[in-house]
């Protein structure tokens, strides 16, 4: 892969030294990764295999939480011979999460990070993360970022807007940023002069990749074509989009706009970077680290093939293990061989991860999360949609929990009024359950404002 002397310092030696100051091996389990991508399905297997014997045993060993459940299961890790044998196993839930955070953590566990969901389920999510768990992410998505040709020390624009990276950009993160090439534009708020702003960066910068949330580039883009500006002449090599689902019409404008490819990932905080595309328009499972299953609405794992929930067992959590993981994303999973040659299976077919645009009061537009951070974080709710029904009126729809108080639905009117404008009547509305789109699917942000 050609790169530029400067590309090669950062990818080859600075951000590797980043890596390993925060105790991270992620540059050798990346080219581990490299290697292991071109074996046959039997030997990943194999693989997984093991690594789950062992992330297993561990779990008995170090996990409160495990080590009751495989008791009172009779599960014994040693004897496990087949991945099919998780299916001895219950799930594991975002409520069994929440119910045995601590006991979920291994007693021998230092060091690590708390961590949450995006909240774009409408369920708020708290988990930790282990050293090595972060290392073996941070290798997936370099890989597959070199399936493209781009590496570390490339330019980039990451559009996004998780309150956890906007929050932690630091001095010391700003530094490491501008020294690896790295500029974040907030995908929150889309009002006319902060996307003319955008694009200017855009520009300015020339990236070799842009990544973020699909709906905020594909916004960018129908920007760009309004106001007749011209970006496809940057040398973007690939548009890298994640946490949500990918319509095929965003993939054709942010394609036809910026002039380069757009490559689909699949995965989350919790379960980790599940899947990438490779060129060949393949979205490849991280089968190294992660084990798929595909079950029915009864729980039964369904063949290859046949469309299912997604269920993943991380290989890399040791320090707080998610084992049969329920995602509540839908997809199939397919052992056919890719032209591009990797033996890694594919996983196609994903339903979920939709956020909707809202448009404050004077007009601003922003990304769906902006209300869903205001909801997620607080006591005494179990799940919420937000729906937007005007300029002048939004309704929340709550189905609490233990601790909700007037003092938390204080905290949702300010919180959103705030960001949709001072005069939005703010109608809170409590549920025994959320009803689902006449559809079947559940959307969690609706603007019928943008409708």
């Amino acid at each position: 892969m050609a790169s530029s002397a400067y590309t090669r310092l950062c990818s080859e030696v600075l951000f590797p030294l980043h890596e390993r100051l925060k105790g991270h091996a992620s540059l050798r389990i990346r080219r581990e990764l490299e290697t292991t991508q071109w074996w046959p399905a039997q030997r990943l297997q194999e693989l997984q295999l093991a690594r789950l014997r062992n992330l297993l045993q561990a779990a008995q060993q170090q996990v409160p939480y495990y080590r009751k459940l495989f008791a009172e299961h009779r599960f014994e890790p040693a004897t496990v011979s087949s991945i099919a044998d998780l299916e001895r196993l219950p799930f594991l839930t975002k409520a069994l999460i929440r119910a045995n955070l601590e006991r979920l953590r291994a007693t021998n566990a230092k060091h690590l990070a708390r961590s949450n969901t995006g909240g774009s389920s409408g369920e708020p999510l708290i988990f930790f993360l282990g050293k090595n768990r972060v290392a073996h992410d941070v290798a997936a998505k370099w890989r597959a970022t070199r399936w493209w040709g781009v590496d570390i020390g490339d330019p980039e624009i990451v559009v996004w807007g998780s309150p956890i990276e906007l929050g932690a950009q630091d001095r010391l993160r700003s530094l490491r940023d501008k020294l690896l090439r790295t500029r974040l534009l907030p995908a929150f708020e889309m009002s006319h002069e902060k996307l003319d702003r955008f694009v200017a960066e855009i520009c300015q910068m020339r990236p070799t990749m842009l990544f973020g949330y699909p709906s905020a580039l594909a916004h960018i883009a129908r920007h760009v074509r309004t106001t007749g500006q011209r970006v496809d002449n940057l040398g973007i090599k690939v548009a890298f989009v994640t946490s949500e689902r990918l319509y095929e019409d965003q993939r054709t404008i942010i394609a036809e706009t910026f002039g380069c490819r757009v490559a689909n990932g699949y995965g989350g905080r919790d379960g980790g970077f599940i899947a990438h595309e490779c060129p060949d328009g393949e979205l490849h499972i991280t089968a190294e680290d992660i084990i798929v299953e595909i079950v029915d609405e009864q729980g039964k794992r369904l063949p290859e093939g046949q469309s299912g929930e997604i269920v993943v067992t991380h290989l890399a959590t040791a320090d707080f293990p998610f084992v049969r993981y329920r995602t509540g994303d839908v997809g199939l999973v397919s052992n056919r061989p890719c032209t591009c040659g990797r033996g890694l299976a594919i996983l196609s077919d994903i339903q979920g991860r939709t956020t909707e645009f809202v448009v404050a009061e004077n007009g601003t537009i922003m990304h769906g999360l902006a209300l869903i951070y205001v909801l997620r974080a607080l006591p005494g709710i179990a799940s919420f949609k937000i729906v937007q029904e005007s300029l002048s009126r939004t309704r929340v729809l709550i189905v609490p929990d233990a601790g909700f108080a007037a003092e938390t639905r204080a905290t949702i009117e300010h919180g959103l009024r705030e960001r949709l404008g001072a005069q939005v009547d703010i109608a809170i509305d409590i549920v025994s359950q959320i009803p689902s789109e006449r559809s079947g699917k559940f959307r969690y942000v609706v603007s019928h404002v943008l409708a």
